[in-house]
């Protein structure tokens, strides 16, 4: 199903194939219609002008393509337009959207739903929807199922509008979030979907060393939303425009995952480890 190259675009400008445009541009219009190329991409986290964990971003972006096409990927220089696209358009704090085809190099900055301070501290609502992903460890534009989650985002449960949409197997068993891992802490252990399930997060990977900070290994393990004990179990999903969120909701099922203690140990964990990371970072990019 074809699909447009720019989506969620927000900010002065855009580069395309290394020149810079204006939004205003012409060129705009014509970037955010359908096209039937493949199309690769990752959404990057801006933080105090440091691209967040973009060398596992890049990482992936290479395994994408290869696992589908294998042209040339030059990391490297993804890697310096980035940067030069965040200092011409002064993104300082937001993400950007890397968009990758066998022929085009699209960076954008990109509007994404932040979650506000509420939401951390009380969880968020969840909607269900039952969907298998298709090579799931390979992110790429896949129209059908874009189109399903665009329309379950629009539907209320008991609770408002979902913040996120929690998928389930064919078995009933929650494994991943439309735009983010998901975790469950049961009985003071961590569970999340195997590897093979699910795309592999890059804020995913970072939690797996906050869980080894806080003394804690990751099991492997679903679970059906009836089988988990709204008063002793949690539910957290992560993703790189929100790093680590409480679930409340998922659908009429109700957790306390905000108080869980065991979650609030591995926020914080995780935010030390993201403070270290860009502290790094900006060492790096200031010589």
């Amino acid at each position: 199903m074809a699909y447009p190259l720019m989506e969620h675009l927000t900010g002065k400008g855009f580069l395309y194939c290394g020149k810079y445009y204006r939004v205003s541009s012409e060129l705009t219009e014509s970037l955010q219609k359908p096209v039937e190329c493949r199309i690769y991409y990752e959404t990057i986290r801006v933080k105090d002008g440091v691209l967040l964990f973009v060398e596992d971003h890049l990482a992936r972006l290479v395994k994408s393509v290869k696992g589908l096409e294998n042209f040339p990927v030059d990391t490297a220089k993804i890697l310096s337009e980035a940067y030069s696209f965040v200092d011409m358009d002064n993104v300082v704090d937001g993400s950007i959207r890397i968009v990758l085809t066998n022929e085009i190099l699209l960076i954008h900055e990109a509007d994404i739903t932040l979650p506000g301070k509420e939401l951390f501290e009380n969880g968020i609502n969840t909607s269900i929807l039952n969907w298998e992903r298709k090579t799931p460890n390979l992110k790429i534009f896949r129209g059908d199922y874009k189109t399903t989650v665009n329309q379950k985002f629009k539907e209320e449960n008991d609770h408002g509008l979902p913040f996120e949409l929690v998928l389930t197997d064919n078995e009933g068993k929650l494994y991943e979030g439309s735009m983010s891992n998901l975790f469950v802490i049961r009985n003071g252990k961590v569970y999340s979907a195997p590897d093979e399930k699910i795309l592999i997060g890059i804020t995913r990977k970072r939690v797996m060393e906050a869980l080894k900070r806080s003394g804690l290994e990751l099991q492997i393990g679903t679970f059906k939303p009836e089988e988990l004990d709204p008063e002793t179990d949690a539910v957290f999903v992560s993703s790189t425009p929100f790093d680590i969120l409480p679930v409340r909701f998922i659908d009429n099922y109700e957790f306390k995952s905000a108080d869980n203690e065991v979650l609030q140990m591995i926020s914080k964990m995780y935010q030390g480890y993201t403070s270290e990371y860009i502290s790094a970072e900006k060492h790096r990019l200031n010589g």
